[in-house]
C-alpha cells in the first residue's frame, strides 16, 4: 500500500498478558482501507487474542488501538459500530431463525425495521440462505451458521470486518463457498482481517500478511513481494516408502546446485534455481535401496516463505487444521 493510501487500523505496541503468560507481544501494524489483511500464524501465535483486543472484547495491558481515527480506549462504543465480528464461534441465537437473528442484530445498531427487514431479506439469498431463512439457527450444518454469522456481522455495513478463523471446522465445499463471500466482499470495497493458520487461504485471499509466531509479529509484507524472491524458484518433493533415514546431507555432496531438506513423513524436497533434472536423483535413491512412491515437481507458495522465515514447519500447521477440523 502507497503513502496516499488510508489507515483504518492503527495498532501500536499492543501487548495482552494474562498472569505470567504473554499472549501478545508488543505488536505493531496498520491495516488500510479498502484492503483484505491476513493474521496468519499457528494455534496460540496469538491471533484471536489480539482480534479480541481490536473489537473489544478483551482489554489491552498496554498499547494502542486506533480505528477510522477513534481512539478505542477512550471512546470503545464509537469505534465498535464501525466494526462488524465474525468470531471463531457462532455467537447468534440457537432458537432463533435465520430471518430473526439477522434483524436482531440490525436492531441492536439502530437499524429501522423495515430497512432491517430488507436488508436480512437481501443478505440470506446473497449467502445462499433463502430456502433457510424460517429454519432455527440451531438447526444449521455448520457451514450454514458460519455463513449467517458473516452476513450478521456485515448487516450495518461496517467499515471493517473482523474474520477470526472463518473457515475451521467446516467442509469443503462451505469453505470453499465462504472463501468466495469474502473475496466478494472485499471487491465491493469491505476492509477485512482476517486471522487464519490455513496458509493456502491467507495466499489466495490476502493483500498483505502479517506473521505472527509466540505473539510477536516477524514478518508484514504483500503477498506478491512475498513470492516473488521465489517465483522462479524450481522445486520437486520426493516421498518414499518405510524410510526414515535423512538423505539430504549425501545428497547435497553430490549435487551441490540443488537445495535439499528432509521434511515430516519420509519426504525430501529438492530446491534449485533451474531446472532439476529427476533421472540422477532417482537413480541415487535405486543405489541407496529407497523406494520412492512420488516424484513431482510443486510450484513454490507461501508456505515456502512462512516456513523460511518463522522456522516453523508447514505440517505443523497442516496437523493442527487437522485437529481443529476433527474437534469442530
Amino acid at each position: 500500500m502507497s503513502a496516499t493510501e488510508k489507515a483504518i487500523v492503527e495498532v501500536r505496541d499492543l501487548s495482552k498478558v494474562f498472569e505470567d503468560v504473554r499472549a501478545v507481544d508488543g505488536v505493531d501494524f496498520v491495516v488500510y482501507q479498502g484492503e483484505l489483511f491476513g493474521f496468519l500464524g499457528p494455534n496460540g501465535a496469538g491471533k484471536t487474542t489480539t482480534i479480541n483486543m481490536l473489537t473489544g472484547l478483551a482489554r489491552p495491558t498496554h498499547g494502542s488501538i486506533r480505528i477510522s481515527g477513534i481512539d478505542c480506549s477512550r471512546n470503545p462504543k464509537a469505534a465498535q459500530r464501525l466494526t462488524g465480528i465474525v468470531p471463531d464461534e457462532s455467537n447468534l441465537y440457537p432458537e432463533l431463525s435465520g430471518y430473526e437473528n439477522l434483524c436482531f442484530c440490525a436492531a441492536l445498531y439502530g437499524i429501522r425495521k423495515a430497512e432491517r427487514q430488507n436488508r436480512a431479506k437481501d443478505l440470506l439469498k446473497m449467502f445462499g440462505l433463502s430456502d433457510a431463512a424460517t429454519r432455527k439457527f440451531g438447526t444449521y450444518s455448520k457451514g450454514m451458521k458460519r455463513k449467517l454469522t458473516i452476513a450478521a456481522g456485515i448487516i450495518h455495513r461496517p467499515k471493517i470486518l473482523f474474520l477470526d478463523e472463518p473457515t475451521t471446522g467446516i467442509d469443503v465445499a462451505s469453505a470453499r463457498q465462504i472463501r468466495r463471500l469474502i473475496s466478494e466482499l472485499h471487491r465491493e470495497g469491505t476492509t477485512i482481517f482476517l486471522t487464519t493458520h490455513y496458509i493456502e487461504e491467507a495466499e489466495r485471499l490476502c493483500d498483505r500478511i502479517a506473521f505472527i509466531v509466540q505473539g510477536r509479529i516477524v514478518h508484514v509484507s504483500k503477498v506478491e513481494d512475498l513470492l516473488q524472491p521465489i517465483k522462479d524458484k524450481h522445486l520437486m518433493q520426493f516421498s518414499f516408502e518405510g524410510d526414515e533415514r535423512d538423505l539430504s546431507d549425501q545428497l547435497q555432496q553430490i549435487f551441490p546446485e540443488i537445495l535439499f531438506q528432509k521434511s515430516p513423513g519420509n519426504v525430501i524436497r529438492a530446491e534449485s534455481d533451474g531446472r532439476i533434472a529427476v533421472g540422477p536423483l532417482v537413480r541415487f535413491f535405486e543405489e541407496m535401496g529407497v523406494e520412492i512412491t512420488e516424484a513431482r515437481r510443486m510450484r513454490p507458495s507461501l508456505e515456502d516463505v512462512f516456513v523460511k522465515i518463522t522456522g516453523i514447519e508447514a505440517d505443523l500447521m497442516k496437523r493442527e487444521k487437522e485437529r481443529r477440523n476433527q474437534k469442530s
